[in-house]
């Protein structure tokens, strides 16, 4: 009996303790989530805080927007005013102006955690020695901050080597840099090598090629299977490669899909045009597929239908939709319409005669020539610039 009494109180003894284990357990555990807990939220404050500050600083120091602060923010953080200030420095000793920084920040928020001395200036150092002024540096580069961005040594001094074995002398280089920045961007070797090797390989002259790069280098410097596509694409249409008109049209294809090419054709069909005189047009002058469709059909339907001349001669004449409508077009036209009603030109007179010569040109044979005539003619014509510029 004793026995039995000692073996109860053995098990009765066991099952507290682990009871007691169990509570001590089970409170390690609440209280390493409350910390847990805790940890987190202070980890959430801290990023909280650290995230105010970046907000605050872009805004104060960078002259960004709010929306800008905060969009930048979402893509760099930092608790530090040192880096940013350093790069700020760097950029304000090197000529760009407040607003050119606050461009900078916006659209390239990383750079302010750039090493200014080692990343930064070498790349500005780079730019002011192959002949850029500090006027235009600061311009290019407020305007295409990925420049900075990218290595000095993969990407910025090889796109500058080629594009001088291209273009031959500095100067064009940076021309081609000012026109168009990101010239310094693309790809040099799965690009732009292969682009101007098919481009000499087809016997183009050295000019009409630095024509097509210093000019149209988003275009020269397409998707090698694109662009190859666009050459005999030209090649078929009967352009002669040693014109300079034969990089124009292949400027013009890759800058339009095939679908919207197409519904370019369409609209000059439905104006008269058939395909042949279409692709007359477009070997004449290439540039008219990219006019916008409104611009076409104004320019159209004024001379067209209000003066008169005939669909086919446009096409013959393209470079007259390009004219503009307000200030040379209308114009020349009411001078045209006062000097036949009194007599002093044919009633037949071609319009091309009047709308294709120069300013000069128009002025001299028909206002200078007719005005002791007309007196009033040189204000009606004038009066028509003045209200198009209203």
């Amino acid at each position: 009996m004793f026995a039995f009494l000692c073996s109860r109180q053995l098990l009765l003894l066991k099952s507290r303790r682990s009871q007691l284990g169990f509570i001590q357990q089970n409170a390690f555990f609440i209280l390493k989530s409350f910390a847990s807990i805790g940890l987190c939220q202070s980890n959430e404050t801290q990023q909280e805080e650290k995230h105010s500050f970046t907000v605050s600083y872009l805004i104060n120091s960078c002259g960004l927007s709010p929306k800008s602060a905060i969009l930048a923010s979402q893509r760099m953080n930092f608790e530090n005013p040192e880096r940013p200030d350093s790069v700020l420095n760097l950029l304000k000793e090197n000529g760009f102006t407040p607003t050119q920084i606050s461009k900078i920040v916006r659209v390239q928020p990383m750079l302010l955690l750039s090493d200014p001395e080692k990343t930064l200036l070498p790349k500005i150092e780079f730019f002011r020695s192959v002949g850029v002024s500090s006027s235009d540096l600061s311009e290019i580069l407020s305007s295409n901050p990925l420049l900075l961005a990218r290595s000095l040594q993969k990407q910025l001094i090889p796109s500058y080597d080629f594009l001088k074995t291209v273009l031959l002398v500095d100067e064009k280089v940076l021309a081609t840099l000012k026109r168009a920045p990101r010239s310094f961007l693309y790809n040099v070797t799965n690009n732009m090598t292969p682009n101007i090797a098919h481009l000499r390989q087809l016997g183009l002259p050295q000019s009409t090629i630095s024509f097509l790069v210093s000019n149209y280098p988003s275009e020269a410097f397409a998707k090698h299977t694109r662009f190859v596509e666009a050459v005999q694409q030209v090649m078929e249409m009967g352009f002669n490669p040693l014109k300079t008109v034969f990089v124009l049209a292949i400027q013009v294809l890759l800058k339009m899909s095939k679908p919207k090419l197409e519904s370019k054709l369409e609209l000059y069909k439905r104006w008269g045009w058939s395909e042949d005189m279409a692709l007359s047009a477009f070997k004449r002058h290439p540039n008219c597929m990219l006019l916008s469709d409104g611009k076409i059909t104004k320019a159209m339907d004024f001379l067209v239908n209000k003066m008169g001349w005939p669909s086919a001669n446009i096409a013959i004449n393209p470079v007259v939709l390009f004219f503009s409508l307000e200030k040379r077009i209308m114009p020349r036209f009411s001078v045209i319409q006062i000097l036949q009603a009194k007599g002093l030109v044919k009633n037949d007179l071609s319009s091309g005669s009047f709308i294709l010569p120069s300013e000069k040109c128009f002025v001299e044979k028909f206002l200078i020539k007719f005005q002791d005539d007309v007196p009033e003619l040189l204000n009606v014509y004038r009066g028509m610039w003045r209200y198009a510029d209203a």
